[in-house]
């Protein structure tokens, strides 16, 4: 009587073992190779340049710096290290927190927009560590191209661009009373930002935001101020870029 014995399976081979962590098979493995490792930081630092390219593409010259674009491709990439790490480890997750609990950043953001764009890094960053690859490969140039879209059409603008009007006049000048007549006829709204002392006090200069009746009236506009100002110094650029002194 012949009986069939039962071999157990041969424990894998060194070359098994190089192939299993170098090969891509290693993507379903509970935790990645150096081949998926590798992948992970490749795709995370990809659509991070990708979110970066979208931001310099989108974002106004006056407001662009290259410190802020290269820290989303740092940050997307980081956060991919990171929730690699503390995969599956709750001591390892508690750790990182309390670690990354004690930074503080004190840099305060250009725009507001500037916050979004961030947010899109980290997800990019988280959705690649957690290993959900689809997930953020669709994603990421969806929203890309979503915020492409909101710059190119210049989607949900302001009817009417606004300005800023800088003006001096003596302190014994009554600004609103001088400027009246030339807001009256030039604009269609405006509104006093502050009123303060300059040259030591033998001037004031007052800045408002206005909203030109004709943005092509504008040297018309310049030239009426100037006259009810006394030919003093008078400035006009877009809201919010901050105007030199000369005091």
């Amino acid at each position: 009587m012949i009986t069939a014995q039962a071999t157990a399976p041969d424990a894998p081979g060194l070359l098994q073992r190089l192939e299993g962590l170098i090969l891509p098979g290693t993507l379903g493995a509970p935790s990645p190779g150096a081949a998926e490792i590798l992948m992970a930081v490749g795709m995370s630092f990809a659509l991070c340049c990708l979110i970066a390219s979208t931001y310099r593409r989108t974002c106004r010259p006056v407001f662009y710096s290259q410190d802020y674009v290269h820290t989303l491709i740092i940050l997307g990439t980081v956060v991919t290290l990171v929730i690699m790490v503390v995969q599956g480890n709750a001591a390892t997750a508690f750790g990182m927190f309390a670690a990354f609990s004690i930074i503080r950043f004190r840099r305060s953001v250009n725009q507001s927009r500037d916050i979004g764009f961030i947010f899109l890094a980290m997800a990019s960053g988280l959705a690649v560590g957690a290993r959900q690859y689809a997930l953020a490969a669709m994603t990421v140039p969806i929203v890309c191209a979503i915020t492409g879209l909101l710059a190119g059409l210049d989607l949900f603008g302001a009817r009417a661009e606004w300005l800023r009007l800088r003006v001096r006049v003596g302190t014994d000048v009554d600004h609103e009373a001088a400027l009246g007549e030339a807001f009256a006829r030039h604009l269609e709204r405006h509104e006093l930002r502050s009123v303060e002392t300059i040259q030591a006090g033998l001037q004031q200069e007052a800045v408002y935001d206005i909203c030109l009746r004709d943005p092509a009236g504008q040297a018309a506009f310049l030239s009426a101020v100037q006259a009810a100002t006394g030919n003093n110094r008078v400035v006009i650029q877009r809201a919010g870029v901050a105007a030199d002194s000369d005091d």
